[in-house]
This record gives C-alpha cells, structure tokens and sequence, in this order.
C-alpha cells in the first residue's frame, strides 16, 4: 500500500493525532509516496475534459497539496495557476515540485482555508481533487458558494467524485467503519481531524451545485480502469 519512502505507522498516528494542518505538515516531505496522492491517470483524464493547452485563462486548485493537479492545469493556463491548501508545509513541497512544470502561466501558492476563499470572479477553472473529505457535510454549501463566487460567469468546476456504492461491497463497510472510528477520535481527542469517506457523493454534489446556480455534466466514460468500473465520475459543473 505504501511506497519504501513513504510515512511510517508511527508518522500515520502521530499525524492522525493532530489537527488537519499539522497533520499534512508532517505528512507533506513523504505525502507523494502515500496512496492518498490523487494518481496521475486520473488527473490527466479529468483534465484533458477542461480544453486543449493554452485554451484556459486562470485556474485554481482548492486543497492543491502538493500541487498533482497544478502540474497539469499549468499547460491549460495562459496567465496563472493558484494553488489553495491550508498546510504550509504541502505548499512548500507543492513549490519545491513544480519547479520543472512545463507551462509558462504564473504559478501562485496560498494558505487558505477552502472555506474562506477571498477571489470573486477570477477564474475560469476550479479544481478540487482528493479532498472533499476534510469538509465536514454541514459546511458543503458553503464551499460551493467560494467556488461559485471564485468562478467567472461561465466557468467551470472540475472535479472526481462516486456514485453512492453499493452496501454489497466489503470497501463501503471499510468506509463506514473509518468514519465511526474518525467520529470516536474527534470526540475524545482534540484538535479534531477532519477526514471522512463517502462524501461529496453525485446526488449529493449535483443537487448542492444546481442550487447554487450550475448546471451539472457527469462524465462516466471519461475515466481510464478501473476507476470507471468503480462507480467514479467527472463532474464538469458550469457556473451559469
């Protein structure tokens, strides 16, 4: 599961024991050899659905860790990349690692929470991978409206999202079974760490975003295997 280089069981616990900051601060120098690293077939599949090089003019990338997905987007881009992530220490690494990323569009590291975004109509991509885990349920409205507010009129949020699966397969009950256990660590444990499965699901994630004034495409013939075969899914949401 985890690469020779990657974080050991202790590294896991003590980050799973911090805040989710300091967790992905600790994390961040070996975070590219974990499995929690968005893999580059999917990246590049999702966003070659975005235009061919040089066709975007701005993009942003919200919880960019080590910026996978900013690699990709720069070719896209004509005038910046913006990466958002509230750990520092997975910024520094996201700048250390695109040092060589082929593009000429300006490269731009912010720490920020993804819930308090400051940019109204600046972009015409949104991108968010991985990471609709670390916000809580009740605040995913409130997500939506920063990427409704970030976007220019007509741009578009680009993201990786499920079906709801299937209670027949064993990973649903391993999903259910790390949240209970992430909800009895946040109750006794504080700083909570926030990080859950199953969330940000289709249905959910295209009822929340067409109250918010998108309209919704769900690719399911976009994605190489086996993740089609797993029930995931490109969502290109249009800001009307």
């Amino acid at each position: 599961m985890f690469h020779p280089k990657g974080p050991s069981f202790v590294e896991l616990v003590r980050q799973g024991l911090s805040s989710v900051e300091r967790g992905y601060d600790l994390l961040a120098p070996k975070f590219e050899y974990t499995p929690f690293r968005t893999p580059n077939g999917l990246l590049k599949a999702s966003l070659e659905l975005a235009g061919p090089p040089g066709s975007v003019g701005s993009a942003l990338d919200v919880c960019c860790g080590t910026g996978a997905a900013m690699r990709y987007l720069r070719p896209l881009c004509r005038e910046r990349v913006v990466g958002l992530d509230l750990s520092q220490g997975m910024l520094d690494e996201a700048r250390r690692l695109l040092a060589d990323a082929p593009g000429e569009a300006a490269l731009e590291f912010v720490r920020g929470d993804a819930l308090e975004m400051p940019w109204r109509e600046e972009f015409d991509l949104v991108t968010s991978f991985g990471a609709f885990g670390h916000i809580p349920e009740e605040d995913e409205p409130r997500l939506v409206q920063g990427i409704h507010r970030a976007l220019r009129p007509g741009g578009r949020f680009v993201f990786v999202t499920g079906d709801t699966p299937s209670p027949l397969r064993p990973g649903y009950w391993v999903a259910r079974a790390f949240n209970a256990a992430m909800r009895v660590r946040n109750a006794f444990w504080q700083p909570p760490f926030v990080m859950y499965y199953l969330t940000f699901l289709l249905p959910r994630a295209r009822a929340l975003l067409e109250a918010h004034d998108f309209t919704v495409q769900a690719r399911h013939d976009a994605l190489p295997e086996p993740y089609g075969r797993y029930g995931y899914r490109v969502v290109i949401a249009t800001r009307r």
